[in-house]
């Protein structure tokens, strides 16, 4: 121990070094289901998600009796079978529930709400080449079967596709042992361009939270226990002004649709909306590009603005450069204690999150810093759930900032589960994470982001927590696929740690 501790010290003259001071008393629980992914490769990526969602334009016009859909938008509105070959109901959602739930993933499933859904596969591109295209190459899809008699090999051959025998079904085959929760379609607010062709004109305030009524009611009556997401919106217009419908009239859309649910739930008895999903993809840029999906195009300004950005969720003495923050008088954007401010106004115990979100830099350090940030940031405002959307195998950076939480030492160990209070950082240059693991005689984990170019020596201090042993775990430039371990050493009434300039690294403490 005396020669760990005089190697700390000899370090520690070349090295700045951070003060962190570890509230153990400030606790938080951290939902399991922040550290998700849309349609996940799990044979590339193995458990490292613990959570899944099936979304995307796709699912808007999905006929889980044959697996048909309409690309919308995508690709020139047209019907084919690009979620499934297979006729067999609910193929398509059957296999991407059972592998979720094989890896022991919670799975989000999203259930079509807008009217209507594709009635072929047949190709040929854009559906309003045929003639009454609306009846010919769609079918009506509804909330409620009148008859209430399910059909678990539906009738394909009644020119109607009913939702709430959709979720009867999935009740009916998913497993017990991991949660499946719904999702009231994807993204409305842009269905008048994503899919003109079934709602050539944009949904309006009052329609859409009419339609998540109606189609929550009807869940609701066959999968009581389930929770269900909504309403799906895209980006800060979305959920602003519902992408300037035609009744805004000035008024913030989520402040009318949690109001609505609220005194939906009064009339019903019952909750109708359990959490509220917004999708959030940044609008921050550097050198002039926006830091989302950009890859090969990133400059150095992009990488260092998206390092930056997740400072966007929550830290009101930071303006990014962004037509967000333009339009609302170059301010910070704050959008996690807002929301929940909203939340607690209009519909308290409503959960939140965010299952599409993408930060960019998949294969860069910068990435995996920006994905280490969020993913803390989603465990100490308490989000219910969170999938990234785009994350593969070949985002190398990405998934560093998910081991650092899901898979750090290579063997599945984890970050806790409940959040502690962390004091000693600087959000331009540092983050740090704290958490406890109840199931693991109160193991201590922290997550230390690095954003500056420089190496740092960290010096935690856990008043009321004694470590007896410590181990750590960096991710950086040479080593984002797996994590390089490194010595840390355990002090009275803490532990220390010496990490390299831009790097992610994960400090277990024993006690």
């Amino acid at each position: 121990m005396l020669a760990l501790a005089l190697g700390s010290l000899l370090c520690r003259p070349f090295l700045p070094e951070v003060a962190i001071t570890v509230d153990a008393a400030s606790k938080v629980p951290i939902s399991p289901y922040i550290y998700g992914a849309n349609h996940p490769e799990w044979d590339k990526t193995g458990e490292l998600f613990t959570i899944a969602r099936q979304g995307g334009n796709r699912m808007t016009a999905y006929n889980w009796e044959t697996n048909a859909s309409n690309a919308g938008s995508d690709w020139h509105h047209q019907n084919d079978g690009y979620l499934g070959e297979s006729n067999e109901a609910g193929w398509t959602t059957r296999t991407f529930l059972e592998a979720a739930q094989n890896h022991h993933a919670a799975a989000i499933l999203t259930i079509p709400t807008a009217g209507y859904v594709a009635a072929d596969k047949n190709g040929d591109g854009d559906v309003n080449k045929t003639p009454d295209y609306l009846n010919k190459r769609f079918l009506k899809s509804f909330a409620k079967k009148p008859s209430g008699k399910y059909q678990y090999q539906p009738d394909v051959k009644d020119k109607a596709v009913y939702q709430d025998e959709f979720v009867s079904w999935l009740e009916k085959i998913k497993s017990p042992k991991t949660p499946v929760f719904f999702s009231l379609d994807n993204e409305p607010d842009l269905w008048g361009s994503t899919h003109a062709r079934i709602w050539p004109k944009a949904p309006t305030y009052a329609q859409i939270i009419a339609n998540n009524i109606e189609f929550a009611t009807a869940i609701k009556a066959v999968a009581p226990k389930a929770l269900i997401f909504g309403p799906a919106n895209y980006g800060w217009q979305g959920f602003k002004t519902f992408q300037n419908a035609s009744d805004a009239n000035g008024r913030d859309f989520l402040d009318v649709y949690l109001a609505a649910m609220r005194d939906a739930e009064k009339k019903a008895g019952k909750r109708l909306l359990d959490v509220l999903d917004i999708h959030w993809y940044p609008e921050a840029q550097g050198d002039g590009i926006r830091i989302t999906f950009t890859g090969e195009k990133d400059k150095p300004g992009t990488k260092a603005a998206r390092v930056q950005a997740p400072r966007s969720l929550w830290d009101p003495t930071y303006v990014e450069d962004s037509w967000i923050a333009n339009s609302i008088g170059k301010k910070p954007i704050v959008l996690l204690p807002n929301l929940i401010a909203q939340i607690k106004r209009q519909y308290p115990n409503t959960r939140l999150a965010i299952p599409e979100y993408n930060y960019g830099g998949g294969d860069d350090i910068s990435g995996a810093l920006a994905q280490a940030d969020v993913l803390g940031l989603f465990g100490r405002y308490g989000l219910f759930a969170a999938c990234n959307w785009g994350v593969g195998p070949k985002d190398v950076g990405q998934l560093a900032g998910f081991k650092a939480y899901t898979d750090y030492d290579g063997k599945g160990a984890k970050f806790g589960n409940l959040s502690l209070g962390v004091r000693g950082t600087k959000p331009a240059e540092d983050s740090v994470y704290a958490s406890l693991d109840t199931s693991l005689n109160g193991l201590m984990t922290l997550v230390i982001v690095n954003k500056t170019k420089e190496p740092r020596s960290y010096r935690i201090s856990t008043p009321g927590y004694t470590p007896r042993a410590a181990r750590a775990f960096i991710f950086s430039t040479p080593n984002l696929t797996a994590a390089a371990p490194t010595k840390a050493n355990v002090l009275p009434g803490g532990a220390s740690v010496s990490v390299p300039s831009e790097s992610i690294t994960t400090l277990e403490l024993k006690v």
